[in-house]
């Protein structure tokens, strides 16, 4: 049912935690399934330079917090918001339909943490 990609970024989640002081941070809950996504980030510069998430949900929202960050570290904010759904689906190997709700999660909550880098900065 999920792909090996996804299971792996459940089963050994990238940059799990939260950052103590981040330069910005947000939380974001889906009022449907109740799968909660939080991000915090910390600049190097321009570029995202640390991200670390935390999920509370199912096994594709795990997945897709972990993913989400592998694809926004390192990148200048305008790199960081060109980031799609497809790119994150296609980097989990594929989501179930039943699973889209948690790739959309994600990538809202990277737009609102972005949001608040931007202003911050």
């Amino acid at each position: 049912m999920y792909s090996t990609a996804l299971l792996d970024h459940f089963e050994n989640p990238r940059n799990a935690g939260r950052i103590a002081t981040p330069d910005a941070a947000v939380q974001l809950e889906n009022p449907v399934c109740g799968d909660v996504l939080e991000l915090t980030a910390k600049l190097e510069g321009k570029r995202i330079g640390e991200i670390r998430f935390r999920a509370k949900g199912c096994v594709p929202a795990i997945a897709c917090g972990s993913a989400i960050t592998e694809l926004a570290i390192g990148k200048s904010l305008d790199e960081a918001r060109r980031v799609s759904r497809e790119e994150l689906i296609g980097k989990l190997g594929g989501l179930p339909q039943a699973s889209t709700h948690a790739s959309h999660l994600a990538i809202d909550t990277l737009a609102a943490l972005l949001r608040g880098l931007s202003t911050d900065c």
